[in-house]
């Protein structure tokens, strides 16, 4: 397993509750020299094994859907991105940074290139009070959402994760956190209260303009291009739209639907836990796939730049 930094008293004692932190609005990084000091996460890293795998992309709503669905962040993505104007576009130009901050061969410098680029991001919500996007609990809920992913994703699309693992991956997500070079006061010390400060979180979803806007395609349906004529689109989509509503839907919390209006019962969640059950059962035929087909590109110059097959790694609990 990675080495991870272990958390002093001074750590634990300094940490405050979300409500209290979040109105600071004050930017928090922390020395670049100590950030150099983290030890990165690597190939032995639960981590680097799942985070890049191409099934990640089944909880692609739940990681952004979640992250703007707090009130702070959802604004901030509101007031200061081009979401509304080039929604995919966005997607493309915050993914690959996030994931380089795992598999390149500069982790430090990709973290702080995250980190600086979030230093002038800052504003109000609705009730007048402050945010900024480098007050710690706002950054530390970001990046919550990514350790949900690859902890979601795995346990219900690749294989079950033992008690063990989920742990180890929260410990390297620790790692993974200070190398962005920001204050880590609000993160929880341990799974269990990682698991807990998640589910308070959930309880403070709301119906932001962002999160509603970006699950539009779900409530109305995959919008077609324009070339092609809306009564074939309409019979084209139909799988897709279906796909739509019971595996994407099916992936975010139950807070996340009540609050996006997104419809579902007890015949969709079946449909899901089937739909899981038959890629978990797949799990042995992904892994023959070759490591391009297997990871996104990123992960994938990764394990072969380190030569290391990750087919072989993690694939039955520990």
């Amino acid at each position: 397993m990675t080495p991870v930094p272990e958390t002093t008293d001074r750590d634990v004692a300094v940490r405050v509750g979300f409500d209290e932190g979040i109105r600071e609005a004050l930017p928090m990084p922390v020395d670049d020299d100590a950030a150099d000091l983290v030890v990165p996460l690597g190939p032995d890293s639960l981590v680097w094994k799942f985070y890049g795998d191409v099934r990640g992309l089944l909880g692609f709503q739940r990681l952004a859907g979640t992250e703007n669905c707090i009130e702070q962040l959802g604004k901030a993505v509101e007031d200061h991105s081009v979401i509304f104007a080039d929604t995919l576009g966005r997607a493309k130009r915050s993914g690959p940074p996030i994931m380089k901050t795992v598999y390149s061969e500069d982790p430090h410098a990709w973290g702080r290139t995250i980190r600086d680029f979030h230093k002038p991001i800052k504003g109000t919500i609705a009730d007048g009070s402050r945010y900024h996007a480098l007050n710690p609990e706002l950054f530390y809920w970001a990046h919550a959402t990514f350790v949900d992913q690859v902890l979601y994703v795995t346990d219900t699309f690749v294989r079950r994760l033992s008690d063990a693992e989920k742990e180890q991956i929260f410990e390297e997500s620790k790692a993974w956190y200070r190398l962005y070079g920001v204050s880590d006061r609000s993160q929880p010390q341990t799974y269990a209260e990682f698991v807990e400060y998640w589910d308070g979180m959930l309880d403070r979803f709301v119906a932001t303009k962002t999160i509603v806007y970006a699950t539009g395609y779900i409530r109305k349906g995959i919008p077609g291009p324009r070339r092609i004529p809306r009564p074939v689109w309409a019979v084209v989509s139909a799988p897709l739209n279906a796909f739509t509503r019971t595996v994407v839907v099916g992936t975010v919390p139950p807070q996340m639907r009540e609050v996006c209006g997104l419809e579902w019962d007890a015949k969709k969640e079946k449909r899901l836990q089937r739909f899981a059950r038959v890629m978990r059962a797949l799990n042995p035929v992904f892994n023959r796939l070759p490591i391009k087909a297997l990871y996104l590109p990123w992960a994938s110059e990764a394990w072969q730049r380190v030569g290391v097959d990750p087919r072989r790694l993690h694939n039955t609990p520990a």
